[in-house]
């Protein structure tokens, strides 16, 4: 039985970007709380895959624009890596605008989310705590405004659904349709006048059948399989 005085483990936090500088603030940042470690640095795409392949890291703080390898490279690779179990690291992608599109493609890549990097200490611990507790931390209806403003670069939608959604159920096919359409869990329970404690359920679901890591990546699906097309049709 662990002692009493043993508090939570320490949240294992790589911090990846070619600029040293912002890679010390925000060290500073997270070393100062209880539940923080950050275990690893790297200054590219190719030191962060290096590093991972040595050292356990919960969640990757990964800047997009670096040399050899990018953020979203990187990314995609991590992601394509393990199954999404609780064991592999979690990506939250560095910005400097919001909706750009290496925040797109970020999320596309398999990241659970991204934040701007001026955002407010409070709000990167907020999102990092979030992440490695299975969410994602971009709002629903940033998500949703992503995807139709970059349309374009998704793939032809196919006629037929992917398979993958034939394992949902038709009120399971529901619940994604709103997920897409950028709708909390609150909203939905209200469309669907049923519980919000319900729709949890369905939402945990839905990611389990289509092993999918949140609800970003739903989104994403949705769009990708033409459940849902850019302009909320």
């Amino acid at each position: 039985m662990p002692s009493p005085e043993t508090g939570p483990p320490s949240i294992r936090v790589m911090l990846v970007d070619d600029q040293a500088l912002l890679r010390t603030g925000f060290k500073m940042v997270l070393s100062a709380q209880p539940d923080m470690e950050v275990v690893a640095e790297a200054g590219d795409g190719v030191e962060a895959l290096e590093a991972l392949r040595s050292r356990a890291v919960d969640v990757v703080l990964m800047d997009v624009r670096m040399p050899r390898m990018d953020g979203v490279e990187a990314t995609r690779r991590i992601c394509q890596g393990g199954d999404g179990g609780p064991g592999e690291p979690k990506v939250l992608i560095l910005t400097t605008f919001d909706l750009d599109e290496y925040a797109f493609t970020g999320l596309k890549a398999g990241a659970s989310g991204f934040l701007l990097k001026d955002v407010p200490p409070e709000e990167l611990l907020s999102a990092i705590r979030s992440v490695h507790s299975g969410d994602a931390v971009v709002a629903p209806s940033t998500t949703r405004r992503l995807l139709d403003r970059f349309a374009t670069l998704l793939p032809i939608t196919q006629q037929a659904p992917p398979p993958r959604l034939a394992q949902l159920t038709e009120r399971e096919r529901e619940v994604l349709v709103h997920i897409a359409q950028g709708l909390s869990n609150g909203e939905i329970a209200a469309e669907l006048f049923v519980s919000e404690a319900t729709v949890k359920t369905h939402v945990g679901r839905i990611l389990a059948k289509l092993q999918l890591r949140d609800r970003v990546q739903a989104v994403v699906l949705a769009y990708e399989s033409g459940l849902v097309q850019a302009g909320g049709a």
